[in-house]
């Protein structure tokens, strides 16, 4: 007697396949380019904390801009529904961290975080795919036989 049951399933099996629905829900790379944007822009400029008062608003500005990156990443990520939102706020701080810190952590900040601002705005959520026919066949009549064949119906015609 033989049993057609699949084998068991690993743990860490289970485990990157939830992962991978979760990363499919969500801007996953638009909020990874984001962080990592805000990440360089945030400790490009860091220092000990007398040079960064030394530096001034410069040093300040710099290390919020960072901040305020990274926070839109979480926020892309834990909510999807803000990705715009958070995108042009994303794109506005990359984009102001080129005058107020060390020229947008040396483009590298700047590009990144605009990258992942702008992948944030155009993304869109899977849809289900749409599971209907264009055309249907009319069902066959009682005596087939002596009913000639009969054309494909629209969708909205009567059967």
């Amino acid at each position: 007697m033989t049993t057609d049951t699949a084998p068991p399933v690993s743990r860490p099996r289970r485990a990157r396949a939830a992962f991978r629905r979760w990363r499919y829900a969500r801007p996953f790379w638009s909020a990874i380019w984001t962080g990592l944007g805000g990440f360089i822009i945030f400790f490009l400029p860091l220092a000990p904390l007398g040079k960064i008062l030394q530096v001034g608003i410069g040093g300040i500005a710099g290390m919020a801009g960072g901040i305020v990156l990274m926070a839109m990443a979480l926020l892309t990520l834990l909510l999807p529904s803000q990705r715009h939102t958070a995108g042009i706020i994303a794109v506005v701080a990359g984009v102001a961290s080129f005058p107020l810190s060390n020229l947008g952590g040396l483009f590298i900040g700047m590009i990144l975080a605009v990258l992942g601002g702008s992948m944030a705005f155009g993304w869109m959520p899977n849809k289900p795919p749409k599971k209907w026919r264009r055309f249907r066949r009319l069902p066959a009549p009682a005596d087939a036989a002596s009913a000639p064949d009969r054309p494909l119906a629209l969708p909205g015609e009567p059967a």
